[in-house]
């Protein structure tokens, strides 16, 4: 009997963990109550909580309750949506651009995630809203691509607007071959600085791309790698500057990256009017406002269909 009983009280407390659990992290604490049910699926109190301190992380002001639940309600929809078109990203695919970001933030997934726990804030709550974006970025570019391509008419008008054309500079079509003098990690500032000499030494006794080839293709620690072909509107500014100061054939100033000392090989440079830098920026401008233009009309499409329940 008393056997029985422990073993009833048991499956019982094993029970009411397992609901803890479901409902917030295995504490009372997290234990939240549900706020708002979006086609079946809950938005918790605890949700709410999390998202609204990663939207003060970001923007470092408080967060509009109402404008969190929005926003959350959104992501449920859009995910839901993908799934109804085949697009539903796997874990991999979400930690896969979660170490992207923190590539981006210079640190590691790791330090990401400890960062954003110092602050009270689950790595998943950051990971749910990614994996709404990557969900409704597919779904518009796949689903709309035909009405959001821009044309080349449009877009060269929109650049004569104001003579804005003419008081660009000249854009340019470059053919470049990267080099690299490696330098292990760790090397000592004399050891770098030595290759950083050896580099501009090279500068100065290479005139062509053929001689560029032959030198670092044979030499030890050294590579050059493949022609690469990139418009202006495709570099930056302070490149472009630098390549359009390099004489044809030489090799642009060195810098230390985490590689070694690089070099680029100018092989050629030739004027073009396929695209530029202003071309480019009101190409992506006038993307950017269609994107934006059907995104909203999609989501006022997918929340007038869903069903959605204030508790």
């Amino acid at each position: 009997m008393t056997t029985t009983l422990s073993h009833r009280l048991s499956s019982i407390a094993l029970g009411c963990a397992a609901a803890l659990i479901l409902l917030g992290c295995g504490s009372p604490l997290h234990a939240q109550t549900v706020a708002v049910m979006v086609n079946g699926e809950p938005i918790t109190n605890y949700d709410i909580e999390q998202r609204s301190k990663l939207t003060f992380l970001t923007t470092h002001k408080p967060a509009d309750r109402q404008q969190v639940i929005n926003e959350l309600i959104d992501e449920k929809v859009k995910v839901k949506e993908g799934k109804k078109f085949g697009v539903d990203p796997s874990a991999s695919d979400v930690d896969q651009s979660y170490a992207a970001m923190s590539s981006r933030m210079r640190i590691t997934p790791d330090q990401l995630t400890k960062s954003l726990e110092s602050q009270g804030i689950r790595p998943d709550t950051l990971k749910a809203r990614m994996k709404a974006e990557m969900v409704w970025t597919s779904l518009v570019r796949g689903r709309y691509k035909e009405s959001l391509q821009v044309g080349e008419k449009d877009v060269a008008a929109a650049v004569q607007v104001n003579g804005e054309e003419k008081q660009q500079t000249e854009s340019f079509e470059y053919k470049m071959q990267p080099i690299v003098l490696i330098v292990p990690r760790g090397s000592a500032t004399a050891a770098v600085e030595a290759r950083r000499k050896e580099a501009e030494a090279l500068r100065s006794r290479v005139q062509t791309c053929e001689e560029a080839n032959a030198y670092f293709k044979t030499m030890q620690n050294a590579a050059i790698r493949e022609a690469v072909v990139k418009t202006s509107a495709d570099i930056p500014a302070v490149l472009r500057e630098v390549l359009d100061n390099t004489p044809i054939g030489h090799l642009t100033p060195p810098e230390l990256t985490k590689q070694g000392v690089e070099m680029v090989a100018l092989c050629a440079r030739k004027p073009t009017t396929v695209d530029t830098p202003k071309k480019r920026e009101v190409r992506d401008k006038m993307f950017a406002e269609k994107y934006e233009a059907k995104s909203k009309s999609y989501l006022q499409e997918v929340r007038k269909a869903a069903m959605i329940e204030y508790r």
